[in-house]
């Protein structure tokens, strides 16, 4: 009767979980899961010269927001050093005294399209160095288009060129803006790393430039010290008898099926 007793109290205490007893956990449902997409960075070349004492280098710079760079406007318009600026329609609205400039001197300069308001042509939503990027296929439509409608209301050719911010894409969203006309504007030498770099580096590295190099440096950051350098070596360049190019002026190579 004892025995009987103690199992009946027993039964009614509660059950302590154990790791023996206790149910396998289970993994939540992923729930409107977003698979990051797989981005790239295009690179460009142009068509090389051929010749050890005449290299061909294109210098394309990115104005992007901000004010532009004296040091380097300047340079280039008193050396008369032949470039194509990418422009976005926020800097546009912003600097109508450079925008005049360029207008004055279009056997110098090539403006091509950097978009409307600087956000990566990626049609997925993904940050790309803090960058919310368009995040949709109508998104990179109107980044795109956008850009080139500033151009034309500026005074402009339309472009022919698309360059988006941080200079990555991905696949679907690079087959989209060649589908719009537009080739895709690559590079091969990061001249001033995000004109984040000091200016003997940024001037280092610019003035190595090689045969059918395409230059990537930025006109839009007055207070960087890169914009210094970036102001010597187009100077070195020119010195070591450089034969510069406009994107229009030679063919341009890319990979990722951007010019092709």
């Amino acid at each position: 009767m004892r025995r009987f007793l103690l199992c009946a109290f027993l039964a009614l205490l509660p059950v302590v979980a154990t790791a023996e007893n206790m149910p396998a956990p289970q993994k939540p449902a992923a729930q409107n899961a977003v698979h990051a997409p797989k981005l790239v960075e295009p690179h460009l070349h142009v068509a090389r010269s051929g010749n050890a004492v005449r290299p061909r280098v294109a210098l394309t710079f990115d104005a992007c927001m901000g004010q532009a760079d004296e040091r380097i406007l300047s340079t280039l318009v008193r050396e008369r050093i032949p470039a194509t600026i990418f422009v976005t329609a926020r800097w546009l609205r912003n600097n109508p005294q450079s925008v005049a400039i360029f207008l004055q001197n279009l056997d110098l300069f090539e403006l091509e399209n950097h978009g409307q308001n600087h956000v990566p042509a990626v049609d997925v939503p993904v940050l790309i160095y803090g960058i919310a990027a368009a995040g949709s296929p109508e998104a990179v439509r109107q980044e795109v288009s956008g850009g080139a409608d500033a151009m034309l209301a500026a005074g402009f050719s339309a472009p022919r060129w698309f360059r988006g911010s941080t200079a990555k894409y991905d696949p679907s969203a690079i087959r989209q803006i060649r589908d719009m006309g537009y080739r895709v504007a690559g590079y091969s030498l990061n001249g001033d790393g995000g004109s984040l770099l000091g200016a003997d580096v940024t001037e280092k590295r610019i003035a190595a430039a090689k045969d059918g190099d395409v230059v990537l440096a930025h006109i839009n950051q007055p207070t960087h010290a890169a914009g210094e350098g970036v102001a010597r070596a187009l100077v070195a360049l020119k010195r070591r008898g450089v034969e510069f190019v406009r994107l229009s002026d030679v063919d341009g190579i890319g990979d990722d099926d951007t010019t092709q």
